[in-house]
């Protein structure tokens, strides 16, 4: 099988990857994310995971490439990653007793073939009324910078949450079962393959 490269340095994705026992390396894409392409949210997921899909394939031949992107809608507004905790509070106010909708846009490219898939997979995520007091204490924690929206599903934001319909981990930033049907398409088989104990 070719060397797979995680496109990104989110330790989220580079979790999820390593739990489904997909061996890979992870590198940063250096791609520049900009929301404000004008296409539908589905359109700009896959768009932004190409982008960085196509960037790391400069720099490894016949590998395989996996990129992705995931930032919130809100309304007709697009969320993506606060760097203060400024930003961090206005995001918060602004999701409070809302519906989102988390969209992660995925590639995978096979760089000696040059075959290449993009998906876009969303989730519904409710979010509870939030207090001043409450969103001042979790912005104490430091989770909420540099998480599409300002929260953390898997971290102190699941308190934040009231439900959510659709893929778990695609809140988290790579949506498995898509990601999972889309490999098989390039040969990787992650359920049915046999382990290096049992062979």
């Amino acid at each position: 099988m070719k060397p797979i490269i995680l496109a990104s340095t989110s330790p989220r994705r580079k979790e999820l990857l390593s739990m489904i026992g997909i061996k890979f390396k992870a590198v940063d894409s250096c791609y520049r994310e900009d929301l404000n392409y004008e296409l539908k949210p589905f359109a700009l997921a896959r768009y932004l995971s190409r982008g960085k899909a196509e960037k790391a394939a400069k720099k490894y031949k016949d590998h395989i490439i996996i990129a992705a992107d995931t930032f919130v809608v809100s309304g007709k507004s697009l969320m993506g990653k606060p760097n203060s905790a400024a930003e961090a509070r206005k995001m918060l106010k602004k999701i409070s007793g809302a519906i989102l909708y988390v969209v992660t846009g995925f590639t995978v490219t096979d760089t000696g073939s040059g075959k290449t898939l993009s998906k876009a997979v969303t989730t519904k995520v409710y979010i509870k009324n939030l207090t001043d007091t409450e969103i001042n204490n979790y912005i104490k924690t430091k989770e909420p910078l540099g998480k599409a929206g300002a929260f953390a599903i898997q971290g102190f934001g699941a308190l934040i949450v009231k439900k959510i319909e659709g893929d778990f981990f695609n809140v988290m930033g790579l949506p498995l079962n898509a990601l999972a049907d889309a490999l098989k398409k390039f040969g990787i088989e992650i359920i049915g393959k046999k382990r290096d104990s049992e062979k």
